[in-house]
């Protein structure tokens, strides 16, 4: 964002950090006798919170979890909270909530991806790829599910 316009919205980083990161293998050492590969699971989400509201200061966590089984068998499971400070001014409600949940997680998936990848393969597994994803439309898909009236209980 230019200077000219100081009221226009603006986002800055203020630090990139780990929160979080756990790896576990219970099934080592006979997995990596294994022939067939397993199949690998990654689940992601997204959390925030506004730190200091003079400031515009939000904390925002990417967790990235991928669990690694083939049957009853977990050859391994790694979990990544990537966290980021992020300064926003110039933004509220739905523009605030999309730049958090949008801008930002862009902004901390290769750091994520970095961290799962490295836990995977230091755990002896081969390298881990996550790939690039569309934060935009899982924010849409959230206001969609968000949006749905919950079901009808019976008594």
């Amino acid at each position: 964002m230019t200077s000219e316009t100081p009221n226009a919205p603006s986002l800055s980083i203020e630090k990139i950090y780990i929160k979080d990161l756990s790896f576990e293998a219970p099934s080592s050492p006979q997995v990596f006798l294994e022939q067939q590969a397993p199949e690998v699971h990654i689940e992601l989400g997204i959390t925030h919170h506004q730190l200091n509201p003079e400031q515009g200061l939000h904390e925002v966590v990417l967790a990235l979890t991928a669990n690694a089984r083939r049957g009853d068998k977990n050859f391994f499971l790694a979990e990544a909270q990537q966290a980021g400070l992020f300064r926003i001014a110039g933004l509220a409600g739905e523009s605030l909530t999309k730049a958090l949940e949008i801008a930002c997680a862009h902004v901390l998936l290769p750091f994520a991806r970095e961290a799962i990848n490295e836990l995977v393969t230091r755990g002896g597994f081969p390298q881990l790829l996550v790939n690039p994803m569309n934060f935009e439309a899982l924010y849409e898909q959230k206001r969609a599910a968000q949006a749905q009236p919950a079901p009808a209980t019976t008594q």
